[in-house]
């Protein structure tokens, strides 16, 4: 199979890094249907993966001239990227590669990344992950990842229903399509949330939702079981301030 692989990937890639061919909305399907005509028949998931293992295995050999992807206005979207790469790992409980392997991952999150910073194109949104992985800039949150949440939830605040919020424990993110903004833990979601949209109590984050306005603001959620000590949700907040450095939480080190 790898050596078939292989060949599909470099009958296809026009230059370009195994990561682009899965990434890219175009190439991608080229790539697929030429392991499909190699008699490759498992799955679009499962194919996407394999090309990511040969290229971090160095099986995909050297003689293949690598074109550098770069995106001069990442800037205007790499966040919102973040967040939805984030917001699904946690949600569907995998990791970036499968979620950029598998169609119907990928297109949620497209959607997703797009709610928070319209306009751009899929390669992009996509694009901007690989980027801050290489970067190092999407450390793994290990405490998230050992609690796990009830549910988690993100949307547009101006499309948000207080009311239908939880009165349950849990952890909340307000974030601009350009940073996170505030990240926040309480024994009763609904109530604090409400009193953050009345009149927050943080005057970072109420001048800003007083300045802008609730559009364009996001608002993620994460709901925690009801026996989790309140001391591990504390932990779980300041895991998250120090990994998202937010505008308006006290700095932590």
């Amino acid at each position: 199979m790898k050596e078939r692989l292989a060949s599909a990937f470099r009958h296809v890639c026009d230059g370009f890094s195994a990561d682009r061919v899965v990434a890219d909305p175009e190439l991608n399907p080229r790539f697929i249907e030429a392991c499909r005509q190699a008699g490759l028949t498992v799955s679009v998931r499962d194919l996407n993966i394999a090309l990511l293992n040969l290229r971090k295995s160095g099986d995909l050999g050297s003689t293949v001239k690598v074109r550098r992807t770069e995106f001069r206005d990442q800037e205007e979207y790499r966040h919102a990227s973040e967040i939805a790469a984030r917001h699904m790992e946690l949600k569907h409980g995998v990791s970036w590669d499968v979620i950029v392997s598998t169609p119907e991952l990928v297109a949620e999150f497209d959607a997703e990344a797009a709610s928070i910073a319209p306009g751009f194109d899929a390669l992009r949104y996509r694009w901007a992950v690989f980027s801050l992985r290489k970067q190092r800039k999407l450390v793994p949150e290990l405490l998230a990842r050992v609690v796990s949440p009830v549910a988690v939830s993100m949307g547009a605040i101006s499309a948000l229903d207080v009311a239908s919020i939880v009165a349950e424990q849990g952890i909340y993110l307000f974030h601009s399509p350009t940073a996170t903004l505030y990240i926040g833990e309480a024994e009763n979601l609904r109530k604090r949330i409400a009193k953050h949209l009345d009149h927050s109590d943080n005057k970072g984050l109420a001048r800003w939702l007083w300045d802008q306005g609730i559009e364009g603001a996001h608002l993620e959620l994460r709901i925690l079981p009801p026996d989790t000590p309140t001391r591990v949700r504390r932990a779980l907040e300041a895991e998250l301030i120090r990994s998202r450095q937010p505008l308006f939480n006290i700095k932590l080190t």
